[in-house]
């Protein structure tokens, strides 16, 4: 089967020892200027209010829109707060706080299912697993990434990113973790459509998954991917101005082995994820 553009885009190493980036970009039939995204529609002024907007997101979650708009004027941009809303929709990123207003919707065709999480208590690897997408900024653009994550190691599965926010990279990275480590017990997420769609629950089902889904509006629920998030991004996204997808690829791929097999994590006892996943399989 032919490999798709995007997934030719993948094979593509800048530190290959033998081959340039144009040459590699010859032999896989990929138009080079590609490499380097830019997301349409968005200014450069969108795209810096974007990563101010990251930054200060990852920080401090709580921030809603109208507290965020406040910050960014502090720091010399006047924008209204239905600019800071359309971006933060943009990025899929929401305030944290009790019973907040749900800005990122659920498509209604989309069956829910009820959150089976309360007062578990997990003491096993493929117990439960979660996934959540969170936004990643390129120089010129950005992507969203996807993870799947084993609840009880903190064990990055598999992972995704894609130039859009849809289903298909979300199942990608939900089939190979079942390929490579088997099924959880249950698999939790937010009721995003990515997440609701048939064509993502119909492999929890065909697997004998149990699905969980967050209560509306409560980003808590699925905390163990919110810190996630905010450890990738200050320990290599913050640190590393990736130019394209390509090079985001490849410093994902490698914090990710970090992160699993050389990253001690004090929630652990200063175990590694990996020490901790495959200890008590």
């Amino acid at each position: 089967m032919e490999l798709d553009v995007e997934k030719r885009k993948i094979l593509i190493s800048p530190a290959h020892a033998k081959l340039s980036i144009r040459r590699q970009c010859e032999l896989l039939c990929v138009n080079r200027s590609s490499l380097y995204y830019k997301e349409e529609g968005e200014s450069d002024y969108n795209l810096l209010l974007m990563r101010l907007i990251d930054e200060e997101y990852t920080c401090h979650p709580f921030r809603g829109i109208i507290k965020m708009t406040k910050y960014l004027g502090d720091l010399g941009h006047k924008v209204n707060e239905k600019r800071v809303r359309r971006l933060t929709r943009l990025m899929g990123i929401l305030a944290i706080y009790p019973h907040k207003k749900n800005l990122s919707k659920p498509n209604i065709e989309h069956k829910i299912y009820p959150y089976l999480l309360k007062d578990i208590v997990i003491e096993r690897p493929n117990h439960v697993w979660s996934t959540d997408i969170t936004y990643i900024r390129l120089a010129h653009g950005f992507v969203y990434l996807v993870a799947i994550l084993d609840w009880h190691s903190r064990f990055v599965l598999s992972w995704r990113i894609s130039n859009t926010i849809d289903t298909s990279f979300c199942a990608e990275a939900l089939n190979e973790a079942i390929s490579l480590y088997g099924k959880a017990d249950i698999f939790n997420t937010d009721q995003g459509s990515q997440f609701t769609s048939k064509d993502f629950t119909d492999i929890l089902i065909l697997h004998g998954i149990k699905i969980s889904m967050d209560g509306k509006g409560r980003a808590f629920d699925n905390i163990f991917n919110e810190r996630l998030w905010r450890t990738v991004k200050y320990e290599e996204v913050f640190i590393n101005a990736y130019q394209a997808i390509i090079e985001a690829r490849n410093g994902l791929e490698k914090y990710f082995y970090f992160y699993n097999y050389e990253r001690h994590h004090q929630a652990l006892d200063y175990k590694k994820p990996a020490e901790v996943y495959f200890e008590k399989k």
